[in-house]
């Protein structure tokens, strides 16, 4: 009996502290909030990654949709400059020519005018007409007078390609061929070429100081740079070689013309 009783008061003690220890022990089904926590941030992360891939997607599709309205209306804007059938010109040039056997190179002062047919915003074929005119010097001859008005007269056809093509301006290439008449015996008063003794020549009596009138080849290529005023109105810059035969020898001569284009009729 007296063995019993310790027994008895420790049961007795312990009875109503139970269901405190019972209520302060983990239980398995309760969230942990760490972990809780951790699995919000990753879903969050995810949906933060996810509206920034489709913000970018967006981003590049409204710069895509941009850079095809730019090439549109580049593409446009090139169409209606040079989808022209025809083109014509009228320019003023400058030209270094060599009017006789030894003589100093002179300065030819043109006009050019011609029409183009495109057969496509690039290629089209062309026929030219020029005329230069200046004032030669010869030096002491035969006669009274040391410079003497000639000039020089060109038609020539050949293709034109326009190889570098923008809105605003365009390059193209040009090269032509044909006849030119020289006319260099018209000022010197009945001594035509002036041939003869000649001061200048004392070693050589039958020295000509100027070519003889006379038909020649003629050939021309040129680079031309096109700046548009509108789309059927330019400004034209072309420097060129142009290449004749007058007195059996090559003429070799630099220069450029300049002047106003005007387009018109579409392909």
């Amino acid at each position: 009996m007296h063995l019993f009783r310790p027994f008895a008061l420790l049961l007795a003690i312990a009875l109503p502290a139970a269901p405190n220890v019972l209520a302060q022990a983990p239980d398995s089904t309760t969230s942990n909030p760490a972990q809780d926590q951790t699995q919000g941030s990753s879903s969050s992360a995810a949906g933060q990654a996810q509206q920034s891939a489709a913000e970018t997607a967006g981003q590049l599709s409204v710069q895509q949709r941009i850079g095809q309205r730019r090439a549109q209306r580049r593409a446009t804007a090139i169409h209606d400059a040079y989808d022209h059938k025809w083109e014509t010109y009228l320019d003023m040039g400058y030209l270094r020519f060599t009017p006789g056997p030894n003589q100093q190179r002179l300065t030819f002062y043109s006009w050019e005018t011609g029409l183009t047919r495109f057969h496509s915003e690039r290629l089209g074929y062309a026929l030219v007409g020029r005329g230069n005119f200046g004032t030669a010097y010869v030096g002491l001859n035969l006669t009274n007078d040391t410079r003497y008005a000639i000039s020089q007269y060109d038609l020539m056809a050949g293709p034109v390609y326009r190889f570098y093509l923008q809105p605003k301006y365009a390059i193209s290439g040009r090269a032509l061929a044909g006849g030119a008449f020289g006319n260099f015996e018209g000022d010197t008063n009945g001594f035509k070429n002036l041939c003869g003794d000649s001061p200048n020549y004392p070693n050589n009596k039958s020295v000509c100081l100027l070519y003889p009138n006379a038909l020649s080849f003629a050939a021309n290529v040129s680079v031309i740079g096109e700046y548009n005023l509108s789309p059927s109105i330019s400004f034209k810059l072309a420097p060129e070689y142009f290449f004749t035969g007058f007195g059996s020898t090559l003429q070799a001569s630099r220069g450029f013309t300049a002047g106003m284009v005007v387009r018109w009729g579409k392909q």
